[in-house]
């Protein structure tokens, strides 16, 4: 069974990770913020580190629920910057309550962040046909696009890079090599 160059075959989480959630379109949106703050989070790391922390990021930002997050007090972040289960970066930490506010101001105009993300794409998910994870790219047109009009609606840590790797995990690109094991259409995430 092949699947994409960049798993860990050898790390359970990485494995069911790719299967069952990377490229599975997602449209509920605690679920698309959560991704978007955790890609936020990566930016200069790698993905497995932020795997692995995601639990301890759930448990920390109140599963991100970000009517919860708008309202975290300075002491709330002090101690968000102790804590051992996410990466401490003060700017990173603070961009969760920023991309919070940002977000329920999204929903409040657009009904749901879910309508307005996927609007990028036109509400269809995009299918590539890669043979190689080297021919696929860091950045597009769709990402550079995205990354501007969130930095514009007040979000922070959403750079191109950052933006298609959020659209990757949660299918609004389906990255999966053409000879991978996930390599189907058809399945949703309704988390």
């Amino acid at each position: 069974m092949k699947r994409c160059e960049w798993v860990k075959l050898n790390e359970p989480l990485y494995v069911e990770y790719h299967d069952k959630e990377w490229g599975i379109p997602v449209y509920d949106d605690q679920h698309l913020f959560e991704m978007l703050c955790l890609e936020g989070a990566q930016a200069g790391l790698s993905w497995w580190t932020i795997l692995q922390k995601r639990e301890g990021y759930r448990e920390a930002f109140d599963q991100f629920d970000a009517s919860k997050i708008i309202l975290y007090t300075e002491d709330k972040l002090q101690e968000l910057r102790q804590d051992s289960r996410i990466v401490r970066n003060k700017l990173k930490i603070a961009s969760v309550v920023t991309n919070a506010q940002a977000f329920l101001r999204i929903q409040e105009k657009h009904g749901s962040f879910s309508e307005y993300i996927w609007g990028f794409v036109d509400h269809q998910p995009i299918i590539n046909e890669w043979s190689s994870i080297a021919d696929v790219p860091a950045t597009t047109e769709i990402s550079d696009r995205m990354s501007k009009q969130l930095k514009k609606d007040g979000f922070k840590f959403v750079g191109s890079t950052i933006c298609y790797s959020f659209m990757q995990a949660t299918g609004m690109v389906n990255d999966h090599i053409v000879d991978c094991i996930c390599r189907s259409e058809g399945s949703v995430n309704e988390n």
